[in-house]
């Protein structure tokens, strides 16, 4: 496969994509001058963007920002009030998308069930009106631990309805993963599922929230969504059926906020110390990702959007505002995406006649390695297919691109973070897309490439940073203003520094080289982990990989490289560090010969898959690896103890 192949738009993505949908709306002749009006005129540019995204409003805003506390703390469109509950609500009162289905979730024994978008508003009305039976107000924290689907999304939106904060935990997390976040959030009540399916096996997780549920003293009831024959097991248990039924037809409109009202508090792993609460509001992160579904994802009114995600990351509530804030049906899917085969993915694309399909490439990587059982399902209703969430290869791009999907959709990369809501980085379907790269900054975000202070640069690895406030950005961390502004703001004064790598070709194409915690700096030269992963993927013999430096006296950092073999080569681990370093130094240089070379069966990683290249780095060089709540297998770091001695 051509991994140099670059995608070119065809006529329909030229004539009536999104993104040309809304030149025509601000009256411009091209892209670039969309570019131009998003940053130069921001506020006629997001008053279109509403308008195009049929962004319900109760009282409309009278400007675009207020930033009289600063652009570290912008109030977005002041003199506005809404619900961003309210704009799906709008599909559900519109005739053309009343009856269209809004919601489909999969189990993974096949079952399905379904919500029209008027049924929709219904079952969010009638479950916020027994949250507030109760005691929900605005205001209060609520976790949220279900596995994707129906009654996650209808739950989700309950808890906006009523104007309080939903707080999203990972299924996956152990007892005090989930102390420390709801702790901090305050949360007085969770929604959770006491288990879920995988493999046809029962996942349970009632076990980890009533350990915890003993270390949280505000914690006053826990809504379980029960399996068949469950029963409650403590006096303060509700039942998700019943709160969802006990006030049917009673509930209220949605409870009207500022734009500047939190709505969520998502926690991420920081580099040490407790989890930050990036906190999101009505007025910004649901206009950016009706903006980002619209732009960068094409997503029209009766589109239907398969991206499987986690409703415990920043990603579950990303997918569910793609489609239903866009009119588009969402299909959910709630297990194992390899069970009972490889076939599954491809399978609910054609059951369900999905037109826009994202994927995770730990998941494209898993599907390229068992092709013919991957691609068995019809997929010739795709349009449009996304990645995102980590680092991709050429090699797993392209065949995302022209083998899962048929050479013509285009394949959208989309990187930004949880702090950012949806885009920093992106691509359009009417520019070339490059292989593993983004075509385009996000219309609206003064995105730029910088180096230590703070020039821009092209041709060379910098720092991802942006030079003004942002619709989309978090509001700053959850009682932590200074947590904030020093993760963020302080590096380069006035400058938003992300925390990634990034490097833009003379082309404006744009490629993510890893965390910037994770640079390497070997031989005075500065370069991102991903440059040398991607070279040590080339190898047919590694199935993953992953670079760290470390302190070295002569190079100021010598380069270390972990690989993970594909079984054939698992017995021949000598010949495989040879030639991952003989292929390191023919590909990037001398200077760049890892300095060690490892084979090891695993390696860390997040329960999404993510390689977790500080804790690599920390325990290798004996240092605190700092937050692990989000590691999924512990002993990958005993292979990586036993590397270092």
């Amino acid at each position: 496969m051509d991994s140099t192949k670059i995608w070119q738009p065809g006529e329909r993505e030229l004539q009536k994509s999104g993104v040309v949908q809304l030149m025509r709306a601000l009256g411009v002749p091209t892209y670039e001058e969309l570019m131009r009006v998003s940053v130069a005129e921001p506020e006629r540019y997001w008053n279109t963007v509403m308008r195009e995204c049929a962004v319900q409003w109760d009282v409309q805003p009278t400007g675009y920002v207020d930033l009289s506390r600063g652009p570290q703390f912008p109030s977005w469109f002041p003199g506005g009030r809404l619900n961003w509950v309210n704009t799906i609500y709008g599909w559900a009162r519109n005739p053309a998308t009343a009856r269209q289905t809004a919601v489909l979730g999969e189990r993974e024994d096949g079952s399905a069930s379904a919500l029209t978008y008027a049924e929709l508003e219904a079952r969010v009305r009638d479950f916020a009106a027994g949250l507030a039976r109760q005691g929900v107000q605005q205001g209060d924290r609520i976790g949220l631990l279900m596995e994707n689907g129906v009654e996650a999304t209808i739950s989700l939106l309950a808890i906006v309805h009523l104007g309080a904060l939903v707080v999203p935990l990972f299924s996956g997390f152990g007892v005090d993963a989930i102390v420390a976040r709801l702790s901090a959030a305050e949360a007085r009540m969770v929604i959770a599922s006491t288990g879920f399916s995988r493999r046809t096996k029962r996942v349970d997780v009632q076990g980890a929230l009533r350990d915890a549920w003993r270390q949280l003293p505000l914690l006053e009831n826990v809504v379980w969504k029960r399996a068949e024959g469950e029963a409650a097991q403590d006096a303060r248990d509700l039942d998700w059926q019943q709160v969802a039924t006990v006030a049917q037809g009673q509930g209220q409109d949605a409870v009207v906020v500022t734009p500047d009202t939190p709505f969520m508090v998502i926690y991420t792993s920081g580099t040490t110390g407790k989890p930050k609460g990036v906190v999101h509001t009505h007025g910004s992160f649901p206009v950016k990702i009706a903006h980002d579904s619209l732009v960068h994802f094409d997503v029209h009114p009766g589109d239907v959007y398969c991206w499987p995600a986690d409703m415990g990351w920043i990603a579950g509530t990303l997918v569910l505002g793609c489609a239903l804030l866009r009119g588009a049906t969402l299909v959910c899917y709630d297990g194992a995406p390899d069970y009972p085969d490889w076939s599954r993915m491809s399978r609910v694309v054609e059951r369900h006649r999905v037109t826009h399909f994202g994927s995770a490439p730990t998941l494209i990587r898993g599907m390229a390695s068992n092709e013919a059982l991957a691609l068995a399902g019809d997929r010739s209703t795709v349009r449009l297919l996304i990645t995102a969430g980590e680092g991709i290869a050429p090699e797993h791009f392209n065949w995302f691109q022209q083998r899962f999907g048929d050479g013509t959709a285009p394949l959208i990369n989309y990187t930004g973070g949880t702090e950012a809501s949806g885009a920093l980085l992106a691509s359009v379907p009417i520019r070339p897309i490059p292989p593993s790269g983004f075509n385009t900054v996000s219309p609206g975000v003064a995105v730029d490439v910088v180096d230590p202070s703070g020039k821009s640069v092209t041709g060379e690895v910098g720092e991802l940073a942006i030079r003004a406030p942002f619709v989309g950005m978090t509001q700053s961390f959850w009682h932590d203003d200074e947590r904030y502004l020093e993760t963020y703001w302080q590096a380069i004064p006035g400058i938003w520094v992300h925390g990634d790598l990034a490097l833009r070709t003379p082309e404006g194409n744009f490629f993510m080289m890893g965390r910037s915690d994770d640079t390497l700096k070997v031989a005075g030269k500065r370069l991102g982990p991903a440059e040398v992963e991607e070279v040590v993927l080339e190898l047919a013999d590694v199935a993953e990989a992953a670079a760290i430096g470390v302190a070295d006296a002569e190079k100021g950092q010598k380069l270390v490289v972990f690989v993970v073999p594909k079984p054939a080569a698992a017995a021949r681990a000598g010949e495989l560090q040879a030639a991952v370093a003989a292929h390191v130094d023919k590909r990037l240089g001398r200077p760049f010969r890892p300095g060690k070379v490892h084979v090891v069966g695993q390696l860390p990683k997040t329960r999404s898959s993510k390689i977790m290249r500080r804790v690599i780095r920390s325990v290798y060089c004996g240092l605190p690896p700092g937050d692990l709540s989000s590691l999924d297998n512990p002993a990958a770091l005993d292979e990586v103890r036993a590397a270092a001695a």
